[in-house]
């Protein structure tokens, strides 16, 4: 299967050229594509809709099967299907700046972290550059009201481990940021890596400034490799060294994301070693309650050690906030809904 929003507008011209059509047609093509349209719903021409089916061409790269929408912020939860019957989630949020929608690149991950249930069945595939493009799209049409574009913002914090499929990732940063397709800005686009460190120094040299974020969820190795098998290759100070290289390239202030999880990662040692770890990079930490994963069993922080947490924090000067909880009643953890669907249970 040919997914025509894997291409760039360049690409979509000579694809027209091909089929003996005029020139014109491109545009109008790739206009469509980026309003979410399906080849039939597009002002096309019979005989340029036949040439691309016959070539074996499809407009979007997912389908919305399901959608369940918070009764407590409007945040939106969503099903896609992709061309292979695979099924992935995108999650729509939506905030006082605008509309955020956060993005799948895998199809499950290979990473195994222990508190994430996207990994439970392993890596099943990457998602090309367009199936991941194909998720904004579809949402944006499904939030549009009027000509503005619905999406504001991104971030990669879906299924899947972003930087283990850099190529297509990369290309998905290429496409969407492009001025003739939905133009967002990479200043509104976040990645969250668990720190595949080469991956990191490849994205600083080739320049997409866009904010980078670490999922790093313990300030020292011992506690990392109890709860993320990537901490068995890559070690604290790998990413510490990776993550200033990518600042001093960007200049862009560095997110680390880090989950709560109670007895293990709480205390205010560990609070104590975290902010000596990030001493002198410009940089904010997001604190985390963990979403409970029946298949993991790790349990969260209560409140009371999330806010002496916080506070040694912000005492030894480190910039923090406690991430807002969104989506609480629509099965907020990270692979929940996309399992039900698969059960059938939705």
């Amino acid at each position: 299967m040919k997914i025509l929003l894997d291409y760039t507008f360049e690409e979509i011209k000579n694809i027209v050229s091909q089929s003996g059509e005029a020139g014109y047609r491109a545009t109008q093509l790739f206009d469509g594509l980026y309003r979410g349209a399906k080849l039939d719903e597009i002002n096309l021409p019979k005989s340029l809709i036949n040439y691309l089916q016959n070539e074996g061409y499809t407009a979007q790269g997912v389908e919305i099967v399901h959608c369940v929408e918070s009764k407590l912020d409007g945040t939106k939860k969503y099903i896609f299907k992709l061309w292979d019957n695979n099924v992935i989630e995108g999650v729509l949020m939506k905030y006082k700046y605008g509309n955020t929608i956060c993005v799948s690149t895998q199809v499950g991950c290979r990473m195994n972290c222990a508190f994430c249930a996207s990994g439970l069945n392993g890596l099943v595939r990457n998602l090309t550059a367009g199936e991941i493009l194909s998720q904004v799209v579809a949402v944006n049409r499904d939030n549009k009201s009027d000509d503005r574009r619905a999406i504001t913002n991104i971030v990669l914090m879906g299924s899947g481990e972003p930087l283990d499929n850099y190529d297509d990732t990369t290309k998905f940063l290429r496409l969407v940021s492009d001025e003739k397709g939905l133009n967002i800005s990479r200043r509104n686009i976040s990645l969250s890596t668990c720190g595949l460190c080469d991956k990191i120094k490849r994205l600083a040299d080739e320049d997409y400034g866009i904010t980078l974020t670490i999922s790093l969820h313990a300030p020292n190795d011992e506690i990392r490799k109890k709860i993320m098998p990537i901490a068995n290759k890559y070690g604290v100070k790998d990413i510490m060294q990776a993550v200033r290289y990518y600042f001093d390239k960007s200049g862009r202030r560095i997110i680390f994301e880090y989950s709560m999880v109670g007895g293990l990662n709480d205390s205010v040692e560990c609070a104590d070693e975290l902010s000596r770890l990030v001493k002198g990079l410009p940089c904010h930490i997001n604190l985390i309650r963990l979403n409970y994963v029946k298949e993991k069993g790790l349990k969260g922080s209560d409140d009371a050690k999330i806010k002496e947490f916080k506070q040694r924090l912000e005492r030894n000067g480190v910039s923090c906030t406690l991430r807002r909880s969104m989506g609480g009643d629509i099965d907020g953890a990270c692979g929940q809904l996309r399992r039900k669907y698969i059960a059938g249970e939705v």
